[in-house]
């Protein structure tokens, strides 16, 4: 496998958790988009079909015959819809299900012939995807069982069904290994999904120790000098006078000390998001490479705070949204401006949808720091955010490529 075909092939994987072929339809939409998906393999019953309207048959069994099909395709249909990575047990219905597709299976081809034989590839991959793990590992070899059992007695050259045994086999088998893939998909991205909650929360248990720490001490010292003050106001009105004085000083600090600490907060630096990303990335189980140097000469506060929000920004989309294996972040100058490219390998802008409320923020900001935002669709299939903010001037050489940090 190569490394250009990986991310679509792990993309598709993905999509099977979240498409209609891969859950029960809720719409009429996904009903009929599912139907259509799942009509190309009903093509393979074209064999018993044939033998119907050859017309080698009496009327009455051609009858009986074409409800028998009919009534497989349905059971088979039933299943393909409403069981389908379902993560629930099956319930009794199920097997009663698949029972009568087996039998079915077997009276149409003990009835008709070596053309019928067909069905059990269909029962075979009904198994796989309707049964939980553990039963359909031995359903599926039973089904088989019974296609070789039921091909001994009507096909006995052998012309038929020994051909259909591999595909009965690979069908069904396929089938458990898809359902094995998608809820490994689900498990990653409810973990990846967990991670980024898990960064929100930390973040905002930072600021409230930083806001406890910062006012805890003052507030209590407020308390207790309005406390004092009116106590002293009826017979020491001087006294209670400086501790308001006091009261004013400390009340003056607390509030800097807050504008600092929001002020902190809201315009992060660009090394402390490096390594924010880093480890959120990784621990989503995103391959990061990040290429960001140490210092930019000509960065100037506001304008790093900028890039540093839409390094954060990107990394949370990465991480959340994205299903990318990896990830890469480049910061360069030129031009008098520094411009911050974070690309990934995973499914892309939607362009049914509109940007979301982080990247429209985001583009406010950036506009606010005199830059610019960029998306676009990477050349992989994924997705490129492009932050740009100027450069103030600064000693020749500043612009100068960076190396990789």
């Amino acid at each position: 496998m190569t490394g250009a075909s990986r991310p679509q092939w792990r993309q598709a994987v993905e999509d099977a958790d979240t498409s209609p072929m891969g859950r029960r339809p809720e719409t009429r939409r996904q009903a009929l988009t599912k139907l259509m998906w799942i009509g190309i393999w009903l093509a393979y019953l074209g064999s018993p079909v044939g033998d119907l309207a050859g017309g080698g048959h009496p009327p009455a069994v051609t009858a009986l015959a074409a409800l028998g099909l009919l009534a497989f395709v349905v059971a088979y249909l039933v299943l393909a819809f409403f069981r389908t990575n379902e993560p629930a047990p099956p319930q009794p219905w199920v097997y009663a299900t698949l029972a009568g597709l087996a039998a079915l299976a077997l009276a149409l081809s003990l009835a008709l012939g070596t053309d019928w034989l067909v069905l059990y590839v269909y029962v075979c991959v009904a198994c796989g995807a309707a049964l939980p793990d553990r039963r359909s590992r031995w359903a599926v070899p039973l089904a088989a069982v019974l296609l070789v059992g039921t091909g001994v007695v009507v096909d006995r050259q052998a012309s038929l069904y020994p051909e259909l045994l591999l595909p009965a086999l690979l069908g069904g088998f396929s089938m458990v290994g898809v359902r094995q893939l998608v809820r490994t998909m689900r498990e990653l991205r409810a973990a990846r999904d967990t991670v980024a909650q898990l960064a929100a929360t930390e973040e905002r248990l930072r600021l409230a120790r930083d806001l406890h720490d910062l006012l805890g001490h003052s507030l209590s010292l407020i308390t207790l000098k309005s406390e004092l003050a009116g106590r002293m106001l009826p017979d020491r009105p001087q006294d209670a006078a400086a501790q308001v004085a006091d009261i004013e000083s400390v009340s003056r600090q607390a509030l800097v000390d807050v504008r600092e600490a929001v002020s902190g907060y809201r315009r992060p630096t660009l090394a402390t998001e490096v390594v924010s990303a880093r480890s959120a990335l990784v621990a989503a189980g995103v391959s990061a490479r990040l290429h960001v140097p140490d210092r930019v000469p000509g960065l100037a506060p506001v304008a790093e705070g900028a890039l540093a929000w839409a390094l954060r920004e990107a990394a949370t989309n990465v991480v959340r949204h994205s299903g990318a294996a990896t990830c890469v972040v480049v910061l360069e100058t030129g031009d008098g401006l520094a411009r911050l490219t974070v690309s990934d390998d995973g499914r892309g802008p939607d362009p049914a949808r509109p940007a979301g409320n982080g990247l429209t923020g985001l583009g406010e900001r950036l506009l606010l720091a005199g830059g610019s935002l960029r998306t676009s669709r990477a050349g992989d299939g994924g997705f490129t955010l492009t932050a740009e903010v100027p450069l103030d001037p600064a000693p020749v050489g500043a612009n100068r490529p960076p190396g990789g940090g």
